[in-house]
């Protein structure tokens, strides 16, 4: 049984699945997961689009969706007894599943670490209890479960294997229809329906105020496989903003910008991967903001920033990020050419921070040696690719 409940884990559990078939092509695989995972094989009995959600009130008005996801695996996990469970991220909703495996006798390998160093550290003594072994993805997350006793393997990040640009920005404009010789800005609304409907507005005015200081500017809008053109296209029609959407090849399309406003999520990551400056930007619910302030133990939210250690690109959070801040950033990196090759530069240090690819071929390794050690996950070896 595999688990991802966000766009991001739908792409990383695809990736996984393919490898581990590689491996052992008779292995079967079966969970949640989104369009991404069934193309890999997976037979997904709850899609992950209706379970994309973030913050306290959002999972709240979601709740009934998300219990019965929960009650169905349960009854799979209890009547079928699957020889591993494999959890992506997703931890409100995947530990508890993982409460129910331990219960069952499952064996459980968490893929891509919760957040804890970053906020409720004391749930790394729940996943010592729960999860037989830790695949994490950045290098500073391995120390942290070694010294609280948890079986843990920095198994490098799956991005870097992922991201592959083969055309400079011009080739990469004129693939997408777009004029190589205007400024081009990326539009990256995030991948929950939660975010679309807090953030998309504020981007498409942010957009709108663009084109009134540049008129010449072109946006394009990536498509995350978790939504439908319907929950987009009506409210860029409604602002009478003219944007190309598309839903392949993300990481040209991320080359072909000049500049990009995207929520905070995995894809900052990508976009720095790219090398293409950017702005963060991110609401919450003003009770779970609250909150968020005062569990959250790090200076950054954007996972860029976070891997560099540093504020290498803006992030605007609850009223900063508003139409008029956000369109005066962009506008900064579209017209300070110095400006804009010194946020290049620094992004450009972020890929090396990341360590080693190979993630999905090893996560495969260790799952499959999972399954076939009966001795216990401590004894778990693995020759991992670099």
């Amino acid at each position: 049984m595999i688990v991802a409940g966000e766009a991001s884990g739908d792409i990383y559990g695809a990736e996984l699945v393919r490898e581990a078939l590689k491996l052992v092509p008779d292995l079967y695989f079966s969970g949640i997961g989104g369009a991404r995972m069934r193309e890999a094989g997976v037979e997904t009995v709850v899609d992950s689009g209706d379970m994309a959600v973030v913050g306290l009130v959002e999972v709240i008005k979601h709740f009934d969706v998300i219990a019965a996801a929960f009650l169905k695996l349960k009854r799979i996990i209890l009547n079928e007894s699957p020889d591993l469970l494999i959890l992506i991220d997703y931890p409100g909703f995947n530990l508890r599943l993982a409460k129910v495996a331990k219960k069952a006798g499952v064996k459980v390998l968490y893929y891509i670490s919760p957040q804890i160093w970053a906020w409720r550290q004391g749930r790394v003594k729940k996943i010592a209890r729960l999860v037989d072994h830790m695949a994490v993805i950045l290098p500073f997350e391995a120390p942290f479960y070694e010294k609280a006793g948890v079986p843990v393997t920095f198994a490098g990040h799956p991005m870097l294997d992922l991201v592959n640009v083969t055309m400079g920005r011009s080739a990469a404009a004129t693939s997408f229809n777009l004029d190589p010789s205007r400024k081009t800005v990326g539009l990256f609304p995030g991948s929950r329906r939660n975010e679309i409907e807090r953030l998309l507005p504020t981007i498409i005015a942010a957009a709108v105020k663009l084109k009134e200081r540049f008129p010449e500017i072109q946006f394009i809008l990536p498509l995350a496989s978790t939504l439908q053109s319907e929950d987009i296209v009506p409210l860029l029609a409604a602002a009478g903003l003219e944007v190309t959407t598309t839903r392949n090849r993300i990481h040209d399309m991320i080359r072909a910008c000049d500049a990009v406003i995207s929520v905070s999520g995995t894809v900052t990551l990508e976009i720095a991967l790219v090398e293409t400056p950017m702005v963060i930007i991110y609401k919450l619910s003003p009770l779970t903001y609250q909150l968020a302030k005062r569990l959250v133990k790090i200076k950054n939210i954007g996972l860029c920033n976070i891997v560099a250690g540093e504020t290498v690109v803006q992030e605007l959070i609850q009223d900063q990020a508003n139409p008029a801040e956000i369109a005066a950033e962009i506008g900064k990196l579209l017209t300070d050419n110095s400006y804009h090759s010194e946020v290049v530069r620094r992004l450009g240090e972020v890929r090396a921070k990341l360590g080693r690819g190979g993630a999905s071929v090893n996560v495969a390794s260790i799952a499959i040696a999972l399954c076939d050690n009966n001795a216990g996950t401590s004894a778990v070896h693995i020759g991992f690719q670099r």
